[in-house]
């Protein structure tokens, strides 16, 4: 289950609507994919560095207290935990534009995208309430599906390649290579591969998470890049890149295009449902976390508290709320425009997590926190270069993305002060008591 959780939230509906966002910057994503791809492998080797070291904290929150104190923290926390409900409505919005694959008014009507979108995200907050167990073995159901349609794809590519090879060469992008496209690629491509750390968030209710945590990170990661890098060439090469730029499902799109419009069909029922397992297993994320900071007096005591079945009833319904209105707010563009900005904020948000999850891996093993053993060599390296790529992935952001994330991360701070007073107050009531 904890490495269905890896690569469930992983391959959400990034993958496959990235195509056309990346088709303007031509063979310069292929770059930006590859160096995405190492990049998040090295923050995986930290992650899972990390949970083997502590075993016994509860998850990321604990790891960064360890290094930085409780306020910086909770301020990156609070960063990441935003990230999910701005992630979850643009990965709805993706799932609206597949449906539109079967119903046109979806797409047509914004406000018939907007109730269907919001009603997706209520109708897995419902499940996650059923308990853990049932949303990890949706999990594990549609990370299986998931991987069909991803699977297809390579076979196509390498039917056409066998079949007709010339086709490969028809539509090069025109694009000179540039460093500074790689860049904003870099940003795409990472939200795509959004969800490495997936396996550390619901760290308590892990059996021997010192073994199982790392194993799940570096699997899920490993088989997510493997299967980007190979499907990511495909339809940048077989579709013009104006058409490909302008598609709402490109992989529904280049199976219709090469083999007749149901098996595009076919292929965007397959995504509907991998986009779905995402949805699912991002609730399941961002509920855990919440119950965490509660747990850690970061946000009030009864985001804490569990139902009947187990599940942090409270911290669902608000992850619902919060979401419902990232979408709301999102729909008067349409759904590309929505998708393009709601992941690059979506992605900003998540950087102050990875940078400060590869500094505190380098700062514990340098205070001794973390014993020497055979793997420190490479996993000091990993950390370094982790921290690299999270450099270079900033740049690509933009200023409106980037203002939102610090506004975002701003509202933060005044929730952290209210806590720290709060627990202050506790303190003196029960010593006076």
């Amino acid at each position: 289950m904890c490495t269905a959780l890896v690569v469930g939230n992983i391959i959400g509906t990034g993958i496959f609507v990235m195509p056309a966002a990346l088709a303007p910057y031509g063979l310069n994503a292929v770059t930006g994919w590859g160096v995405t791809a190492l990049g998040c492998l090295f923050l995986a080797i930290v992650l899972a560095a990390l949970a083997r070291s502590f075993s016994r904290d509860d998850g990321p929150y604990a790891y960064l207290t360890r290094a930085f104190g409780e306020g910086p923290a909770f301020l990156v926390m609070w960063c990441y935990w935003i990230s999910i409900p701005v992630a979850n409505a643009a990965i709805a919005i993706g799932v609206v534009g597949y449906l539109g694959t079967f119903f046109p008014a979806l797409t047509a009507t914004p406000g018939w995208s907007a109730v269907t979108a919001i009603t997706l995200v209520w109708f897995f907050v419902l499940v996650n309430l059923r308990g853990a167990r049932l949303a990890g073995g949706v999990q594990v159901l549609t990370t299986v599906l998931k991987l069909l349609p991803l699977l297809a794809v390579v076979a196509l590519g390498v039917w056409v390649l066998v079949q007709h090879p010339g086709r490969y060469a028809q539509h090069l992008p025109p694009n000179p290579a540039s460093w500074p496209q790689v860049n904003s690629v870099l940003t795409l491509a990472l939200f795509a591969m959004l969800g490495i750390e997936c396996a550390t968030i619901p760290a308590g209710r892990v059996r021997t998470p010192e073994t199982t945590i790392p194993r799940a990170t570096l699997a899920g990661t490993l088989i997510a890049a493997l299967l980007y890098c190979a499907v990511s060439v495909v339809p940048m090469l077989l579709i013009p890149q104006p058409q490909l730029a302008a598609s709402n499902a490109p992989f529904a799109d280049l199976f219709s295009r090469e083999l007749g419009g149901q098996y595009g069909s076919v292929l965007a029922a397959f995504v509907i449902v991998s986009a779905l397992g995402a949805l699912n297993g991002w609730t399941l994320v961002i509920a855990e976390l919440t119950q965490s900071l509660a747990r850690h007096r970061g946000f009030p005591q009864v985001l804490s508290r569990e139902n009947g079945r187990g599940a942090p009833s409270w911290a669902l319904l608000v992850y619902g709320v919060v979401t419902t209105l990232m979408l709301l707010t999102n729909y008067s563009d349409s759904i590309a425009a929505g998708f393009a900005f709601l992941i690059t904020v979506a992605t900003a948000a998540n950087l102050p997590f990875y940078y400060a999850a590869s500094l505190a891996y380098l700062l514990l093993r340098r205070r001794g926190e973390i014993a020497r053993d055979g793997r420190a060599g490479w996993q000091i390296a990993a950390g370094v270069l982790a921290t690299a790529y999270c450099v270079s992935a900033s740049i690509g952001i933009g200023a409106k993305p980037l203002l939102w994330t610090l506004a975002l991360g701003g509202v933060g701070i005044p929730i952290y002060l209210w806590s720290v007073r709060t627990r202050r107050i506790e303190g003196l009531a029960d010593s006076t008591a």
